[in-house]
């Protein structure tokens, strides 16, 4: 393992398991400071890592189409690497892989192998033992001898990022509750009377709201109808930030609610204490890491509904369809975690 000096990671997306996968890639980067690392990454998601201490990025925009490979395959003309660690599933990323010469090709373990990936690797991680996204990429480190420690994150913020988000704050407030409404997919988010409701719970025990989000506009359409429902000042931010400057906002945050979404793994990464609200996907497989006991779990009682006495044996990544799934979570369970959080946390 020693002889290892070039490392390639192809994770592409999305904002959250980047997140993930950046503790992992740190990670190895401690382990074998002198090796080249080069990350083959998506653009929005590199967009939110740039700067990151050592790495290369080399970005793939699939919204390219074919013009995609032809540049990530310039881009790595001429070049080999000791090991790839192929942490994407997609058919789209096991494609791009083709692009990538390298001696080790290491991939998921047959379980979770699909979309053809077993045909572009040579080597397989072990099965995670626990369900958690994360902790099923950190099978990378053990496959590379790498001893498993705390997963820890260092994301770079500039000095005008942080002086951006600094400047969003409310003066007068000590605490302040990031609220980010909108998921990419509309069924995963929640109603907006009741996020309302839930900021008017916040507001009372002294937290300063803001909203934050992406600026498509069923997100925008989404933010202002729950800021026009709240009885209490809200800032509304969504489609004013950049991803780097929502991090800042969420690192210098207090709390962070929102649902099956990327800002939840960005809290993590910031170190910053979330809420998930969770129907469609299980938070232990997704929720943010280490936090999955503050999350609002309509999955689990719904999957036991769908699938009855087979619900413990459900596949790895089990999601639940429908629009309405969200309608279980309460305005009462929200607000529930939200104090049991701040109590625990002395927030």
């Amino acid at each position: 393992m020693a002889s290892i000096r070039s490392i390639c990671i192809l994770r592409l997306s999305a904002i959250g398991d980047t997140c993930n996968a950046a503790s992992v890639v740190q990670a190895i980067q401690e382990h074998y400071p002198s090796a080249r690392i080069t990350w083959i990454i998506g653009k929005a998601e590199a967009a939110l890592l740039r700067g990151l201490p050592g790495i290369e990025l080399i970005v793939f925009d699939k919204r390219t189409g074919l013009a995609a490979y032809r540049k990530l395959r310039q881009d790595l003309a001429g070049r080999r690497f000791d090991v790839l660690l192929l942490m994407q599933l997609a058919l789209r990323a096991n494609l791009a892989s083709l692009c990538v010469s390298a001696k080790r090709r290491i991939g998921y373990d047959k379980a979770r192998s699909k979309e053809l990936h077993s045909l572009f690797i040579n080597e397989r991680i072990a099965p995670a033992s626990k369900p958690h996204v994360l902790d099923t990429f950190r099978q990378f480190l053990t496959a590379l001898s790498i001893p498993l420690t705390p997963p820890r994150w260092n994301i770079p913020v500039t000095p005008e990022d942080e002086l951006w988000a600094r400047s969003q704050l409310a003066p007068t407030a000590q605490k302040h509750l990031v609220l980010v409404p909108a998921a990419s997919a509309q069924e995963r988010n929640w109603l907006p009377e009741r996020y309302a409701q839930v900021a008017e719970h916040a507001h009372a025990k002294g937290f300063a709201i803001y909203l934050c989000g992406g600026p498509a506009e069923p997100e925008v359409e989404l933010a202002a109808r729950v800021a026009s429902l709240c009885k209490v000042p809200v800032y509304n931010l969504v489609g004013q930030s950049s991803l780097k400057q929502l991090f800042a906002l969420i690192k210098n945050a207090t709390l962070v609610i929102a649902p099956d979404t990327g800002p939840t793994h960005m809290a993590v990464a910031a170190g910053t204490p979330a809420i998930g609200l969770y129907a469609h996907s299980n938070p232990a497989r997704t929720g943010p890491y280490g936090l999955q006991h503050y999350t609002v779990d309509a999955y689990t009682p719904l999957l036991q509904q769908a699938l009855g006495s087979d619900a413990p044996n459900a596949p790895w990544g089990k999601r639940l369809k429908g629009k309405d799934l969200m309608n279980h979570i309460s305005v009462k369970q929200v607000c529930d975690m939200f104090d049991r959080l701040t109590e625990e946390q002395a927030l």
